[in-house]
């Protein structure tokens, strides 16, 4: 219905207030760690059930990041794209068609997606390069040239990491990132509507939470993100939140959408 940007966090109304102020209890230490250690068969078995029909393609990338057009020199310039976290592909596909002159490489977590990536009837060697990686540990340089990619897209990848390993990502791929070229952000943010339905008992830490499948989600502050690439190096260039408002008609239902956009250059 509507869609805003800026730097202000939504407000919350004093029911949704009080909702969160009472849900303090937090997951056990044993079962955090075993979150932790068990977090790639929690999504090799999230894609196991839902196969390539979860997340609908993204054809709004290209619209909502005009820098995938705006970081060439010249029209028809060869774009070097990293995405990292692709999933079955849901964003890499719909970029390969519409951009021709994209070579992307895409890793993801769960070699379950990956596979998934390699069988669709879209997926060439000679466009793009699919791996599986854990962005905490494996070390990208394996699969790409150092400062070779012209822009790096983490889109609702970052959230599904623990707090305290995120800078590790940032660290792994700010060292394929070309100099001056950027890393294209999107995430959940702060009182998005999927926070306020997490159910009493589901709280790992600060704005964090697990799913009953297993899998997690942190709702990023626009302070906390910026200080996480600043740390690693980065500059930033654009970071707000986007808030939205959709309606389910069917439902009559009003829902708080919060996302942060952000872009974050090497210098």
């Amino acid at each position: 219905a509507f869609q805003k940007k800026g730097h202000s966090a939504r407000v919350l109304s004093p029911e949704e207030a009080e909702r969160l102020a009472k849900d303090q209890v937090l997951v056990s230490e044993f079962k955090q760690l075993k979150l932790e250690k068990e977090a790639q068969k929690n999504w090799d078995l999230f894609y196991k059930r839902n196969s390539t029909h979860f997340f609908k393609d993204r054809h709004w990338t290209t619209r909502e990041f005009q820098e995938l057009k705006a970081c060439r020199e010249f029209a028809d310039q060869k774009l070097t794209i990293l995405e990292a976290g692709c999933g079955v592909g849901n964003c890499l596909f719909p970029l390969l068609e519409e951009d021709l002159n994209i070579f992307a490489y895409a890793c993801d977590f769960s070699p379950r997606a990956v596979e998934y990536v390699k069988e669709n009837a879209l997926y060439s060697t000679e466009r793009c390069k699919v791996f599986q990686c854990d962005l905490t540990k494996d070390d990208l340089l394996e699969n790409i040239p150092a400062d070779s990619v012209d822009v790096v897209m983490l889109i609702f990848v970052l959230s599904a990491i623990h707090p305290d390993k995120m800078h590790l990502v940032l660290k792994n791929i700010y060292k394929v990132l070309k100099p001056g070229k950027c890393v294209l952000f999107r995430d959940y943010g702060l009182y998005d509507h999927a926070m306020l339905r997490f159910k009493s008992g589901s709280k790992l830490g600060e704005n964090f939470y697990v799913r009953q499948d297993g899998t997690r989600s942190y709702f990023f502050t626009e302070e906390f993100l910026s200080q996480l690439f600043k740390a690693e190096g980065y500059e930033q260039v654009v970071n707000e939140y986007v808030q939205r408002e959709t309606v389910n008609r069917k439902e009559d239902l009003r829902v708080p959408r919060v996302f942060l956009q952000s872009k974050f250059q090497k210098p």
